[in-house]
Order: C-alpha cells, then structure tokens, then sequence
C-alpha cells in the first residue's frame, strides 16, 4: 500500500507545494491540505505504518527529517528547526520519538 492509496495525489502535491520553502513547513497545516485530519484511526494507522520508513513501531528524528520525502520521491528535506519542532509538538511522553498514538492524537486534534 502508498500513501496515494489513501490520500489523493492532488491533495498531497497542495500540501508539498505549500511547505516548499525552508522553514515553512507546519505539521497541522500540512495535514489539512493533505486531509490526513479527516482520514479514520485506521487509515491513519496505515499512514503511520509507511511513515515508519525502519518498521521500528516509532517515527525517530532522522525519520521526520525525511518526512517530505514520503509523500514525494524530491520533495525537499525539513530544516533541523522544523524537525525539532514537529518532535516537540507530538512526543507527549518525551521519549525522542513520535508512536502510533501520538501521531494520531497529533493529526486529529
């Protein structure tokens, strides 16, 4: 399964465009455009799944740095600031890295 098996190719290419610049990239705003926030619990399990580019259960820091990436094969890599920042914003336990739960909690809140 890809990512564009459960988000339109076009909402995702929105969200890509809209975070090109270095430093512009929000997490929240990111979902929306990419309507990541309207999807189910289970569809974003599935996201997380992909996201989870070392099948490890978690997404690490090194992991969000790519987190573009993902989505398009050259899309550009997220400044060390934004990827700092998208960690601080879902890792609620403060272990250094984002589980299913609080990727969800992330995207639907």
């Amino acid at each position: 399964m890809s990512l564009t098996d459960i988000l339109s190719p076009s909402d995702i290419a929105a969200a890509l465009r809209d975070c090109q610049a270095p430093d512009s990239f929000s997490p929240k705003k990111f979902f929306q455009i990419s309507g990541m926030s309207k999807k189910s619990s289970s569809q974003l399990k599935e996201i997380f799944r992909i996201l989870d580019n070392d099948q490890s259960g978690f997404i690490e820091e090194e992991e969000l740095r790519y987190f573009l990436q993902r989505f398009e094969h050259g899309a550009r890599v997220l400044t060390a600031s934004e990827t700092k920042n998208f960690l601080a914003a879902a890792d609620h336990d403060g272990d250094g890295k984002i589980g299913a739960e609080e990727f969800q909690e992330m995207v639907q809140s």
